[in-house]
């Protein structure tokens, strides 16, 4: 992973490309972090839910949103084979929803490496009773009968949430209600 200081952001493919090169300084807005995970076509619910806030937060924040691609399989691992075609409709639908790509950066989870390097970190120093109190895995691993949900990636879906965010350093972390214990975690 590569060093930085309190004074710079992680030195990704991300705000590499957005910055032209080399590592950026910290921005003098505070940064939002949100991602979406790509299971299907877009709705009214993403439209208000999440969409209308990170477009009226892009002008007032260092915005940063992405294709949760991996908390997808999660849940959704069992077929990936329209994985690639959910992500460029999704990115298309959060461009015609006015997310503006000079305002905010966007990026798919999987491509920045850096991801899988900081939750396998955080995997090995977690410890499990803390992942299986939180709620909504007690919840759906009650209510989910259709699927298989008896996977480390699903128990630990708050450590790679707890990865996404400190990786790029995210003042603020817009999520719905049932994301709340995740990000406490």
């Amino acid at each position: 992973m590569t060093e930085q200081s309190s004074q710079t952001a992680p030195a990704t493919a991300t705000t590499l490309a957005r910055h032209g090169g080399g590592v950026a300084e910290a921005p003098a807005k505070p940064r939002i972090l949100s991602g979406m995970r790509p299971t299907g076509r877009l709705h009214l619910g993403n439209l208000v839910g999440a969409l209308q806030n990170w477009v009226g937060l892009q002008d007032e924040y260092d915005s940063y949103h992405f294709v949760a691609d991996w908390h997808m399989l999660t849940t959704d691992y069992a077929n990936t084979s329209e994985l690639q075609d959910n992500i460029r409709e999704m990115v298309t639908d959060w461009l015609a929803a006015g997310l503006d790509p000079k305002k905010a950066t966007f990026f798919i989870q999987s491509r920045i490496l850096e991801h899988a390097e900081l939750h396998l970190i955080f995997s090995m120093i977690t410890p499990l009773g803390w992942l299986e109190r939180v709620p909504s895995y007690k919840e759906q691993i009650e209510n989910v009968k259709d699927r298989d949900l008896h996977t480390y990636g699903f128990l630990g879906y708050p450590v790679l949430q707890a990865a996404d965010i400190l990786m790029y350093k995210a003042n603020a972390v817009p999520v719905g209600e049932d994301q709340v214990p995740h990000v406490e975690l």
